[in-house]
């Protein structure tokens, strides 16, 4: 892919990113956690794409876009380890967030 493309690509992956961080602070505000957690996570998925981008490299699979990361950035030592961490919270999180059904989390009333 032509620089100036793989820029762009990454430029709108970066844009989109900021938004849907932008829709997850607006959903905390209104008290809707879940969702919240949901938009947070895809933020950070959107910045990894963006920056994955600038190697050329995507995935059809959240995992293997995280692993290009980590391999490419985090062991390389651009980015610290600390962020592999904090995106691996955040997949799980957002599982959760997405799947567990709250009605079997609640307690039984008396």
């Amino acid at each position: 892919m032509e620089d100036s493309l793989m820029f762009e690509l990454s430029d709108y992956r970066m844009k989109r990113a900021r938004e849907t961080l932008a829709d997850a602070k607006s959903l905390l505000e209104r008290d809707r956690v879940e969702s919240s957690i949901n938009r947070s996570y895809y933020a950070i998925f959107h910045a990894l794409r963006a920056v994955t981008a600038l190697d050329g490299f995507d995935s059809s699979k959240h995992s293997g876009i995280i692993a290009h990361f980590n391999q490419m950035y985090v062991k390389a030592g651009i980015f610290d380890k600390e962020i592999s961490k904090l995106i691996r919270i955040a997949f799980s999180t957002r599982e959760k967030a997405d799947y567990d059904d709250k009605i079997a989390r609640r307690k039984p009333t008396p």
